[in-house]
């Protein structure tokens, strides 16, 4: 009988008002330790961010999660083995959904945004209204401010580091997305018996995806019979991916799923 060797490659996927540059740490990471590492934008988003927010591409308007979890399965599908899946906030939605279609080996949710199923959270809720409070978002492209970075995206950086870190890695998204985290076809069988395990991260500063709300996730992600956990940082903002110390995260989403990839 033969034992298949664990798979060496991962696939990181990113949330909103971010693109693949807000994994440029975590890719570095894992190639230094022998992965081939994938981190693709989403359709529309591939340019350096400065370029996205100075000329957004009009079809990233009519971007939907859909699509975009389409786009994500055909990358994987083509790859030769079955990858490890760690997503970033919508990243760590998609990445239900890509685990719920029975791909990859193991996932992690970092910071999940409002998944199908689960109710929204206070933090969830005001983070969101700067695009519902516009009715026409949804066939939008947005922009974040930098007082909204600054006070609930990223609220733990330095003020004086907070314009570079915006300029480096803040894109627009389209306001569908948003709009789908509320009006979602897409739902997930939480008793998927088919369901890779997966470990879901919470941060206990995050005021974009309260921890309160990724344990709410847990919770439905365990009806399951693939293997479920949860861990989570007090001190770690939704910026986790970036700020100071997100070493720490990305060992610990490697490290889990290396233990308990199928």
């Amino acid at each position: 009988m033969t034992t298949k060797a664990p798979t060496k490659t991962i696939v990181l996927i990113h949330g909103a008002w971010l693109n693949a540059k807000s994994w440029e740490g975590f890719k570095a990471r894992y190639e230094a330790k022998g992965y081939t590492v994938l981190a693709p934008s989403w359709p529309g988003d591939e340019r350096d961010p400065a370029e996205l927010r100075a000329r957004p591409l009009p079809e990233l308007a009519k971007l939907s999660q859909r699509a975009i979890v389409d786009y994500y399965e055909a990358i994987i599908r083509a790859l030769p083995e079955k990858p490890i899946l760690i997503g970033h906030s919508l990243g760590g939605v998609l990445v239900q959904h890509l685990l719920d279609r029975g791909l990859g080996v193991a996932g992690v949710a970092v910071d999940p945004a409002p998944t199908p199923g689960v109710p929204l959270y206070p933090h969830a809720i005001r983070s969101a209204l700067p695009v519902f409070l516009d009715l026409l978002s949804w066939r939008k492209v947005k922009h974040m401010s930098r007082s909204f970075f600054r006070t609930r995206f990223a609220q733990t950086v330095a003020a004086e580091q907070a314009d570079a870190l915006y300029d480096r890695y803040i894109a627009p998204t389209p306001g569908r997305v948003y709009w789908n985290g509320v009006v979602n076809p897409m739902k997930i069988n939480w008793a998927n018996p088919d369901r890779a395990p997966l470990l879901l991260i919470g941060g206990g500063k995050d005021l974009i995806a309260d921890a309160a709300m990724t344990r709410a996730i847990y919770a439905k992600q365990r009806k399951a019979p693939s293997l479920t956990e949860y861990r989570e940082f007090a001190d770690r903002s939704h910026w986790t991916a970036i700020d100071p110390g997100w070493e720490e995260v990305a060992d610990l989403a490697l490290s889990w799923t290396e233990q308990h990839q199928r």
